[in-house]
């Protein structure tokens, strides 16, 4: 968790983006690191988790992070979260909560509450289009023989 504030330090004092930082440990040994780079890089998805999270996808060469920790010096935004379920680490440590990032500015309460909304009740309207097509390519997945499932 140490390391993981450092890097948020880090990136903040160079301006690469907010004060979030991430280390990706897998048998005890840190595999991956990352920070925040949403400003410097133009790119709302460079959260330290999400950054951490290539990282260590491309050192391991897989899509999965099975037998690895991931420590984050803040509780995960939704967006990271949901990252974190896709790629199935053992476990998340996180040091600051989401109370207290809000505290700083960071409040993504509003992203949690959309969540709950039906999709066209949404602050941006979610209108569902082209369903019929986009079924058509469930169905030939599920008919794929060489698929890879994840």
């Amino acid at each position: 968790m140490i390391r993981a504030v450092e890097l948020a330090r880090k990136g903040m004092k160079a301006n690469r983006g907010g004060p979030f930082g991430c280390v990706i440990v897998k048998g005890g040994k840190i595999i991956a690191e990352g920070s925040n780079s949403v400003t410097s890089e133009n790119d709302p998805t460079a959260h330290a988790e999400v950054v951490a999270i290539r990282k260590a996808c491309r050192e391991l060469g897989t899509f999965q992070l099975a037998g690895c920790e991931l420590y984050t010096s803040c509780e995960p935004c939704p967006m990271c979260l949901g990252a974190i379920y896709w790629t199935r680490p053992d476990r998340v440590f996180y040091a600051a909560t989401r109370s207290d990032a809000a505290k700083a500015g960071f409040d993504d309460d509003f992203i949690y509450k959309e969540l709950g909304l039906p999709p066209e009740e949404r602050k941006i309207p979610m209108i569902s289009l082209g369903k019929e097509l986009a079924k058509e390519l469930f169905r030939e997945w599920t008919e794929k023989d060489d698929k890879v499932d994840y």
